[in-house]
């Protein structure tokens, strides 16, 4: 098939001299870049389940910047203060250069290997094998430098930053020639974006062993990968387009769309189950009605059955006060009527005294 739209899982490069520009201007193609797959931060909070402590280490191994963003991110969440002793192994020099947006480059201690490749690093770290390093990574990554566990390096892997698919959406457009995917969480999102995936005579190129077998697994077939003729993905995709720049021209297979896959019966399946307990519950607040008025009454017993000794006390505590008012009155009485015999007495007294006299 005569190749004229191309889709590359990644993000679009800033730079204008990048190769697929010049496969758009040599071979009038259309490449288009569409990320399949995102990164996205570990919060503090799922760091700190990991439970490992990044103040107990004295270096860092950066294979990527985006491993460099998030170390540092999470240090600043975690109220980590990186120390000016902190050494900074990297796998490349654009990496090292990269860390002056977080650090001081020329007064921090950072190596970096001039090949390029994590093979190259391992020497630099036997080196220094007295420093206890933290290595940050992805959830899914490719084992690019393989360090050897015999307690020579004393490293931790810390995973920092997770993979996370892109799905297309049903109003982009998808109609391309050539698919290019760079890793096996991209594989992933293209079958996530179409489950019934027909690769048909779209062309796929990938790069990378575990892509590739992640392709083979969904059952796609592999087109074109790097090799030692074309060292990078943009050199095989020129070798694949010159191969086939004279087939006829075929119509793009239309894909399926996640959405018409969805199934509807268990929506219907909810809805039944649903309805069950609205009809047990039915006979549970007819029993409750009788019982609330049989209560209703027993209050009303309660209610006279205190009134009642209410009034017996009230009576009881009448009568005393009765008594001691009546006692009160006849004292007062005759304390008046004594005093006056009292005083008829006494000069009949003073008459009996003078006749004996």
């Amino acid at each position: 098939m005569k190749i004229k739209k191309i889709l590359v899982s990644q993000p679009k490069p800033q730079s204008e001299k990048s190769p697929y520009f010049d496969l758009e201007r040599k071979y009038g193609v259309k490449v288009v870049f569409r990320p399949f797959i995102r990164i996205e931060g570990l919060t503090s909070r799922e760091f700190r389940q990991s439970k490992i402590p990044i103040t107990n280490h004295t270096a860092v191994i950066f294979t990527a910047r985006t491993a460099v963003d998030h170390y540092f991110r999470l240090c600043k969440e975690l109220r980590f203060n990186v120390p000016d002793t902190m050494k900074y192994f990297c796998v490349s020099e654009t990496i090292a250069h990269y860390l002056q947006k977080y650090i001081i480059y020329r007064k921090r201690k950072i190596f970096y290997t001039e090949t390029g490749h994590a093979e190259s690093l391992l020497p630099l770290l036997a080196k220094h094998n007295k420093e206890t390093y933290i290595y940050p990574i992805s959830d899914v990554h490719d084992q690019k430098l393989h360090i050897p566990e015999d307690g020579s390096i004393k490293f931790t892997k810390a995973i920092m930053y997770r993979t996370v698919s892109n799905v297309i959406r049903n109003d982009e457009e998808f109609d391309y020639d050539m698919i290019i995917l760079f890793t096996p969480s991209g594989v992933k999102s293209l079958m996530q974006s179409f489950p019934h995936f027909e690769q048909g005579n779209i062309a796929i190129g990938v790069m990378g062993n575990k892509t590739i077998e992640e392709l083979k697994h969904n059952g796609l077939r592999l087109d074109f990968t790097t090799s030692p003729k074309a060292p990078s993905i943009a050199a095989a995709m020129e070798q694949y387009i010159k191969e086939h720049i004279d087939d006829p021209e075929e119509p793009r297979i239309v894909q399926e769309r996640f959405s018409e896959t969805k199934p509807e019966p268990k929506v219907k399946e909810k809805t039944e189950v649903k309805k069950v307990p609205a009809i047990e519950k039915a006979p549970v607040i007819e029993k409750k009605a009788p019982a609330a008025e049989k209560k209703a009454p027993a209050k009303k017993a309660v209610t006279t059955a205190k009134k009642t000794p209410a009034k017996k006390t009230a009576a009881k505590k009448a009568e005393p006060a009765k008594k001691t008012a009546t006692k009160k009155a006849t004292t007062k009485k005759t304390e008046p009527a004594k005093k006056t015999a009292t005083k008829k007495a006494e000069p009949a007294k003073k008459a009996a005294t003078k006749k004996t006299k």
